[in-house]
């Protein structure tokens, strides 16, 4: 049985969530704060978080930020705001889901489902000196241990298992966000290709493991695994 943590400044709204997620069987903790929601994170072991962007005090995407910096666990933002500019700053605080109001209780938890089910799916995978443990949410590139916000491990592990075929940006919208309909996906995708990158990078030619197939997606080269891949 997964837990969540239900974050929100409007008792009502809080309440209409946990009872959505409890029809899926989660066990769930509320909180109506961010410095509440925080301690409890300390104290309780959660396998997902969901966040109401505009709160007092400690707002939604400041704290998302706070929790990405020390757990992976993943968080799904509740928000009014729906602007592709809006969409794009949420994912870039580390959110992996983001869900905008009006919306139905039912969506909320089937994709929370999602997210904790795709957490935990898969089998080692390894390209040239890429190593990927989706069981222990773990990267290693040339012996380097990487540490990855969610989505992305979720965008790399993707690719890897699609290696030697280009994916397009709807493609990687379906298997990491669920959902090809993302308001803004293109840009999501990008912003979020560009981020993974990066962090490949701080090892030489890491970059070079998702490329850009120019018209048509991204793409990670099909390379025969390295036996000294995990250092």
């Amino acid at each position: 049985m997964a837990t969540a943590l239900v974050v929100d400044d409007e008792p009502q709204m809080t309440a209409i969530i946990e009872f959505a997620l409890e029809t899926q069987g989660f066990t769930v903790h509320t909180a109506h704060d961010g410095a509440t929601a925080l301690h409890l994170l300390r104290t309780h072991p959660v396998d997902l978080v969901v966040l109401d962007v505009l709160m007092p005090r400690l707002d939604g995407l400041t704290l998302c930020e706070r929790i990405r910096a020390g757990s992976d666990v993943p968080i799904m933002l509740l928000t009014a705001l729906s602007r592709h500019e809006d969409i794009i700053r949420g994912l870039e605080h580390g959110a992996d889901d983001y869900v905008t109001k009006p919306f139905h209780p039912r969506e909320v938890a089937l994709r929370a489902q999602a997210l904790v089910r795709r957490r935990g799916d898969g089998q080692m995978l390894r390209v040239g000196e890429l190593v990927i443990d989706p069981a222990r949410h773990a990267v290693t590139l040339a012996g380097r241990r990487l540490e990855l916000p969610f989505t992305e491990f979720k965008l790399l592990a993707h690719l890897a298992a699609h290696r030697g075929s280009p994916q397009s940006w709807r493609d990687l919208l379906r298997a990491v966000w669920g959902t090809a309909d993302l308001a803004g996906g293109r840009d999501v995708v990008k912003t979020t290709i560009y981020r993974l990158r990066s962090r490949l990078a701080v090892v030489d030619g890491g970059a070079a493991y998702v490329q850009t197939v120019r018209g048509v997606g991204y793409l990670m080269p099909d390379l025969p695994p390295r036996p000294d891949g995990e250092g």
